[in-house]
């Protein structure tokens, strides 16, 4: 029996994928960010000076922080003040760790850059849509730094997507909403750079396993997602020719 997508897409097709920038004021860097009927706003924000460990070298640092808003959720998800869930600290570290590999930190100069990704709607695929998106924030935010003078040269020397795959009866799908994303027996978060090349893989088995063959079904739907992703970053971010360092 093949899965029917409650959406009607096919098994290949991405959620309809937006950015809007510019979307608050004061950030240098702001994008909403639509997959679908998840919401994510992606801010980011420039300070001087780094963590003490890079004190001294000339080098800059990313940072990022990601919050579900309450109503998020069907169920009112509750602040997470004193502290951080679990999922929360592993979902920022994904993004932190992905969003640097897109940084050349000596052209940043001793300078952190956070970026926020705040959940305003969740219907499944947050961590890949915060990464997506939080990319042409990034862009943005680099933008406006070269524009003001803060910055003679880009630091951004590659581009960063991310997507969701699953196995559901036994079948790959790409861009999972929650109810595929609830029913699926395998899901994996897929990141690339410009280039396809792999920046970071999660994948788990819900219940059994999956085969080598299925791996290779999965990472080939991930490719196919994120050169398409990769395409509308590129077309929602203003003089990008001038951005990516070497293009």
């Amino acid at each position: 029996m093949v899965w029917q997508r409650p959406d009607g897409r096919q098994p290949y097709e991405l959620r309809p994928i937006s950015f809007h920038a510019g979307f608050t004021r004061f950030a240098p860097g702001s994008v909403l960010t639509k997959f679908g009927d998840t919401q994510i706003l992606c801010t980011v924000s420039v300070s001087e000076g780094v963590p003490k460990f890079l004190a001294g070298t000339g080098k800059g640092w990313l940072t990022s922080e990601y919050r579900m808003l309450p109503s998020s959720t069907q169920e009112r998800q509750p602040r997470e003040l004193l502290k951080l869930s679990g999922r929360t600290q592993e979902i920022q570290r994904l993004i932190g760790r992905s969003l640097r590999a897109a940084i050349d930190f000596e052209a940043l100069g001793e300078r952190t850059l956070t970026v926020d990704a705040d959940v305003l709607q969740a219907d499944a695929g947050t961590r890949t849509a915060a990464i997506t998106g939080g990319f042409v924030a990034l862009a943005h935010a680099v933008g406006q730094l070269l524009h003001s003078g803060v910055l003679e040269r880009s630091p951004l020397c590659g581009q960063v997507a991310a997507i969701s795959v699953g196995l559901l009866q036994g079948e790959p799908y790409l861009d999972l909403n929650y109810i595929e994303d609830v029913g699926a027996a395998v899901d994996f978060n897929v990141v690339m750079n410009q280039n396809l090349g792999i920046i970071e893989i999660q994948g788990t088995a819900e219940e059994g396993s999956y085969s080598r063959t299925q791996l290779n079904q999965l990472l080939d739907f991930a490719e196919k997602g994120i050169q398409q992703l990769l395409i509308a970053q590129r077309e929602a971010i203003a003089g990008w020719e001038h951005l990516l360092v070497g293009e």
